[in-house]
């Protein structure tokens, strides 16, 4: 029995060795071409964008180009796009902001040490103090302007534009205006009609939209 095992061990081993030490025979084909080839040809893009750009300037098409974004710019400095939903104010509403925020994270100085915990509430107006009332106008109403600028300095109030050209008036009338881009300001503090005031009132920030009488400036 152990003879006809090692015969067959010897064989299966055999068997093997012939299969992975035997020669394989291979052979390479031509099939012939079965569609059109085209080379591979990727174009530089940055040659390609600097041929564009010296056609473009040779041809003052870029100049042109130019002074188009630069008046658009300018046009969007003097005149920026007026604050949506804004409208005079019909009715005398007050209330109060509270600027206190809840932090999401532990809050450390550029040492590492902790200044303030995830989880505590954080009132900005416990170390700093907001000495300018913050007035909010349509820049393009004659009665707005006359009020706020009558009523107000620049020492005592940042006059915010809505609407308008604060660059204008600049010039006009010699003093400070600001403009409250994008409307983030007026929405932070909820702010829906002007003319608006924001003054700082122990730790909260009150705002009033008030009314004005026709043909009254104060």
């Amino acid at each position: 029995m152990k003879r006809i095992l090692a015969g067959t061990a010897g064989g299966l081993l055999l068997g093997v060795a012939v299969f992975v030490a035997g020669p394989m025979r291979t052979e390479a084909r031509d099939y012939g071409q079965t569609g059109q080839a085209f080379p591979v040809i990727e174009p530089d893009l940055l040659s390609t964008i600097e041929a564009r750009l010296k056609r473009a300037e040779a041809s003052g098409e870029l100049a042109r180009t130019n002074e188009m974004f630069a008046k658009r710019v300018e046009a969007k400095v003097r005149r920026p796009t007026p604050v949506a939903g804004i409208t005079p104010a019909i009715a005398a509403r007050e209330w109060d902001y509270d600027p206190a925020v809840r932090l999401e994270r532990d809050i450390n100085d550029h040492k590492g040490n902790l200044i303030a915990s995830a989880g505590q509430t954080i009132n900005p107006l416990d170390f700093v103090a907001v000495k300018q009332a913050l007035v909010f106008i349509d820049g393009d109403d004659a009665g707005q302007m006359a009020w706020a600028t009558s009523r107000f300095t620049d020492l005592n109030a940042k006059i915010i534009f809505v609407s308008g050209s604060p660059l204008e008036e600049m010039t006009n009338r010699k003093r400070r205006f600001y403009f409250d881009q994008e409307g983030k300001l007026t929405s932070r503090f909820g702010i829906e009609h002007t003319p608006a005031v924001v003054r700082q009132t122990g730790r909260v920030m009150r705002v009033t939209e008030q009314v004005l009488r026709p043909g009254k400036a104060s």
